[in-house]
Order: structure tokens, then sequence, then C-alpha cells
């Protein structure tokens, strides 16, 4: 059983992150990276986590606690400096509609009572289906779709309650995640039947997008978090990460699928168009369907995060190799051995 004392001297550590939902993907990654750095981490999880299914990470204490529970997880979390939004509604409008708002509130709240730092993962939605190839902090905010609406609402949410000076709050913007499990388009849709010779992509071949690989983003988050103080009250920073073409992936499967023998006998991965109409359709009765269905312009705009602003506080951005990334994103899913990917790097 996982007690609920509060985590040994962390009001004396000036070096601790509350990570908030941290065992989603992103929030693993982060908790991860922030240990491996140094940090104090208080990993907060659903009151009805087993202790059994939560990983042994050393400078890690995990936290059964409801996020909705501001004076419980801020009594556990006195002293942290930090706290990471690390949560996340189901991908539906309704459980977007219904939660986001109660999630960042609940985030906000204990930020307060914490006055720290509170840092939100942000996404491209927020510039509609006629955003500008190159995306900057000060680039205008048309979001067409209801998720897009929603992400904007949620930052300028954020935004306000930094003005009462009881928090600051910055927002890292990224591209779509891949790597560190499931849970993302690599194994939803685009490499989950590479092991029988084929992808399937959602756009055209040649539009070039910006990919998140979460060990990098989260790397981000820690050095971000180290230079917090050279920051406004609220700021907005955005991670380039890999802004990729369709072939680029394809050149990397390929090569994957080779050492593998996953290749056809044409000696070519197949490429299979997402059916984005059959997507709306199934949307009738499965809501995640029609929600990804609403995100389709993503993947014919072109367009990449300008990172000037962050490379300015941190230095370069923490970027692992494509090639290297797409292989371990795939023994992440556990398509390939890790033994694999250490031969592929010798």
């Amino acid at each position: 059983m996982i007690t609920r004392t509060r985590f040994p001297h962390c009001a004396d550590n000036p070096s601790t992150v509350l990570i908030l939902g941290a065992r989603g993907r992103l929030g693993l990654a982060a908790t991860r990276a922030f240990a491996q750095a140094g940090w104090q981490v208080l990993a907060q999880v659903r009151p009805s986590a087993q202790s059994a299914a939560l990983p042994a990470i050393p400078g890690v204490w995990w936290m059964p606690v409801a996020v909705e529970d501001t004076a419980a997880l801020a009594a556990q979390a006195q002293g942290a400096q930090v706290v990471v939004h690390a949560l996340n509604p189901a991908y539906t409008h309704k459980a977007w509609r219904e939660q986001a708002p109660v999630l960042m509130e609940a985030a906000i709240a204990v930020t307060r009572q914490l006055r720290a730092t509170l840092m939100l993962p942000g996404n491209v939605y927020n510039f509609g289906e006629a955003m500008p190839p190159v995306l900057r902090e000060d680039t205008s905010q048309a979001a067409t779709g209801f998720k897009g609406r929603m992400r904007v609402q949620l930052e300028q949410r954020l935004q306000a309650a930094t003005r009462q000076g009881e928090i600051r709050a910055v927002v890292l913007r990224a591209g779509d995640f891949f790597g560190s499990g499931t849970g993302s388009w690599i194994d939803q849709a685009i490499a989950k039947d590479l092991p029988r010779g084929r992808i399937t992509w959602p756009g055209p071949l040649d539009v070039a997008t910006p990919w998140a690989y979460l060990p990098d983003l989260a790397r981000t988050f820690v050095r971000v978090a180290q230079e917090r103080d050279r920051l406004a009250a609220f700021e907005c920073l955005h991670f380039a990460g890999h802004h990729v073409t369709a072939q680029q992936w394809l050149h990397s499967f390929t090569a994957i699928a080779a050492e593998q023998g996953w290749l056809p006998d044409a000696g070519a991965l197949r490429v299979d168009q997402l059916p984005w109409p059959l997507l709306r359709v199934m949307g009738l009765v499965a809501p995640t369907f029609a929600a990804l269905a609403d995100m389709r312009y993503l993947w014919r705009t072109p367009h990449r995060l300008d990172n000037t602003r962050l490379r300015a506080l941190i230095g370069d951005e923490p970027h692992t190799p494509f090639d290297q990334a797409v292989r371990q994103a795939l023994v992440d899913l556990g398509l390939v051995s890790i033994r694999s990917i250490r031969a592929a790097l010798a």
C-alpha cells in the first residue's frame, strides 16, 4: 500500500516538482526526466492506483491523491516550486468540454496554494486551419475547431490566473507526440501494421509537420523549469522537435522493416491513406473518431514551430536524432527489441 505521508524534506529541497497525471505518457516521461536531472519528484496519480503498477524510480514519491482534493494535494506537496499539468481527458469533445476546464482549475488551485510555477504542454490546435507555415509565440490564434477553441480558452484562463500574482505559468507548445509508449498516431494508425509490411498515412506524403519525441520534450520541461525565474509571469515557448514529412518517416520505417524481415517481396513498404470519410462516418457512433476527423487539416497544412525564444532561454533543444527516436519509439511499443536497436546503432 502506498502511504500518504509527506515527501521527506520536500520543503527544504530547492528543486522539487509536482507532476499532475504522472502515469500518463507525458507525465511519466516528465517524471523520469526531472528525476534524472536530480529533482525531487512528487508524482500525483489517482487514489485507485496500485503500488505494484507504479515504477520504482529514484527520487520519485508516488502520491495517490485526487487532483481535485486541493488541500490534501497541497499539504503533501509543500515545498514544490514547479507544477507540471500532464492531465488529459479522453480524446472526445464531450470529455474535453466537461473535464478539461475542471482539470485546469484543479491545477491552478494547487499551484496557487504552493505559490509555484505551473507548466502546461500546449499544441498547435490554437492556430486553426488558416495557420501560416511558421508558427511563433505571437502568431495570431484563429482556432477553427472545438478542441482548438478549447485550448485557447484554457491558456487564456491560465494567463488570467497569473495576473493575481499568486502563480506563474509557462505554456510549452509542441507538435504531435511520439515515443514513450502507446496512445499516439504512430501506434493507433500509422505503424500498427508495420510488421505486415505497410503503414497508413493520414495526409499527403510531402507535407512537413512538427513532431515531439517525448523524452526530448520532457527534458525541455526540465530545462525551462530550471530557468523559470528569467521568464515573465506568463510565458509561452515553442518546442520545434522534428519537422519531417511522411517520406522521412517512411525512410526510417523501411530501414527497420528490412532489419526485421517485414518488407514485402517488392522490397518497399506499402503506404495506405487513412480513410477520412470512413472515419467521419464512424464518428457518428464513436465520439473519438469524430474528434480525430476534425484534425484532418493538420496533415495537409505545412507548418512548423519556431523555437527561437526557447533557444534563447535554454540553448539548443534536447534533440534525439530522428532515426534513433523512431527506433526507440518502436521499442517502447514492443514492436522491435532493444537488442535490435542496439545492433543497428553499433
